[in-house]
C-alpha cells in the first residue's frame, strides 16, 4: 500500500486484475471501492500535488462505487 500525504484519504489500494480502486477516508473511516478505474488514473492520483483534490475531480462521482 503506497504512502499518501493527504488530509482526506487515509489509504488507497489498486486491484490491477479488476481495475478497482479501494479508498479509505480519514475523517469517516469508511472505505469505498470504485470500479473500472484505469491504471493511469490511479498512478496520477499517487503523484498528484493534492491527492484529495485530484480524487474529487477525477474519481469521486466519475465511477460506479460501493461501500466495502
Amino acid at each position: 500500500m503506497p504512502y499518501l500525504q493527504s488530509s482526506a484519504l487515509k489509504s488507497v489500494f489498486y486491484d490491477e486484475a479488476h481495475h478497482a480502486l479501494r479508498a479509505t477516508f480519514r475523517e469517516s473511516g469508511r472505505t469505498y471501492v470504485y470500479e473500472d478505474v484505469p491504471q493511469k488514473l490511479y498512478d496520477a492520483l499517487l503523484f498528484a500535488n493534492s491527492v484529495g483534490a485530484f480524487f474529487n475531480r477525477h474519481i469521486r462521482d466519475c465511477f460506479r462505487f460501493h461501500e466495502a
